[in-house]
C-alpha cells in the first residue's frame, strides 16, 4: 500500500510504502490505512485507490476476490469520515489509474480514450468527456471478462475470458513451459535480450492474444487512443509490437486509433486517488 501528501497538482510529497498484509483481511488493511493517515498534520480529503469492484456513490467495496479476505461490503468512505471528518472518495484502481492519465498521464490531451492494465488479470476503464463510463451497475469496463476464443466454449462448455490468455499471468505460464527460469516478467525479458527463440514465439503468440481483444475493443468504441499498462507493457517494444498488429488489423476507418503506454507507472494509484476530487 502507498499513501502521500499532495496538492491538487499532483505534486507528492512525504510518500510511505508498506506491506498491505492483504491476507489479513479487509478490515485490517483499513484499519492499518487510517494509522498511516493519522501521521499526517493536516488533510483537507481522502481520496483511495483500491483494488476490487467499487460502488463509487456510497464508497463500498461491492465485490473482492479471495486475495483481500472479508473484503467485499467494506463501507470504506464511511468507516474514513467518521474518523477524519473530511469529504473521502474510493475508486476500482483500474478506473482511478484512468483518471490519473487523464488528469496528470498520457491522455491529457484527450477526452476519449480506453485504458486496461495487463497484471494478474486485465483490468479496464472507459473514459467518454472526460468522465468514467460506470454502466448499469456501475463496473464496466470488465475487459478481461470478454471471450475472444470461441472453440474452448463450444468443446468444453465454459467460457475462456481475455484475461486467461492475455494477462501476464497467462504470458509468464506459457513462458515457464519453454524456460521453467522464467518465473517473472523480468526474468522473462533477461532471457529475451540474451536471444532466446522459443520464448520469442512465445511472446509473439501472447501479444496476438492482447492484439484480439484490443481490435475488438476498436472497433466497439472507436477510440482515439487507449493506454495499456502493467510491468510488461513498460518494455517499450512490447508496446510497439501490440500497436503495429493493432493497425495491421483493424479496418481502415479505425486506425487513428493510437496505442499508447500508460505514463504513470507505478505512481497511477497515487495520482489516480488524488485526481478523484479534481473530477
Amino acid at each position: 500500500m502507498k499513501t502521500c501528501i499532495s496538492d491538487e497538482e499532483g505534486h507528492i510529497k512525504r510518500e510511505v510504502e508498506y506491506d498491505s498484509n492483504s491476507h489479513l483481511g479487509g478490515r485490517h488493511m483499513i484499519d492499518r490505512l487510517m494509522e498511516v493517515i493519522a501521521t499526517y498534520d493536516h488533510i483537507d480529503a481522502i481520496g483511495i485507490s483500491t483494488a476490487g469492484q467499487v460502488d463509487s456513490e456510497t464508497g463500498t467495496i461491492v465485490y473482492a476476490n479471495k486475495n483481500i479476505p472479508n473484503y467485499t461490503g467494506v463501507k470504506i468512505k464511511e468507516i474514513m469520515e467518521n474518523r477524519f471528518r473530511v469529504p473521502v472518495k474510493v475508486e476500482n484502481d483500474v478506473n482511478a489509474a484512468a483518471l490519473g492519465e487523464l488528469t496528470f498521464g498520457a491522455a491529457t490531451t484527450v477526452s476519449d480514450f480506453l485504458c486496461l492494465t495487463y497484471g494478474t488479470g486485465i483490468g479496464g476503464a472507459i473514459i467518454q468527456n472526460s468522465k468514467l463510463v460506470r454502466g448499469e451497475s456501475g463496473v464496466a469496463g470488465e475487459f478481461g471478462h470478454m471471450i475472444t476464443q470461441s472453440s474452448h466454449f463450444v468443446n468444453s462448455g465454459s467460457p475462456l475470458f481475455y484475461e486467461d490468455v492475455a494477462s501476464t499471468t497467462a504470458l509468464i505460464r506459457q513462458a515457464k513451459q519453454m524456460d521453467k527460469t522464467c518465473t517473472d516478467g523480468r526474468k522473462l525479458f533477461e532471457k529475451l535480450d540474451q536471444g532466446h527463440p522459443a520464448l520469442e514465439k512465445v511472446l509473439h503468440a501472447w501479444t496476438d492474444e492482447v492484439v484480439a481483444g484490443l481490435v475488438s475493443l476498436v472497433h466497439v468504441f472507436n477510440p482515439p487512443m487507449i493506454l495499456i499498462g502493467g510491468g510488461v507493457m513498460e518494455q517499450q517494444m512490447v508496446v510497439d509490437m501490440i500497436a503495429a498488429k493493432v493497425q495491421a488489423s483493424v479496418m481502415a476507418s479505425f486506425s487513428k486509433v493510437e496505442i499508447k503506454k500508460a505514463a504513470l507507472g507505478n505512481k497511477a494509484g497515487l495520482l489516480g486517488a488524488i485526481s478523484l476530487h479534481r473530477q
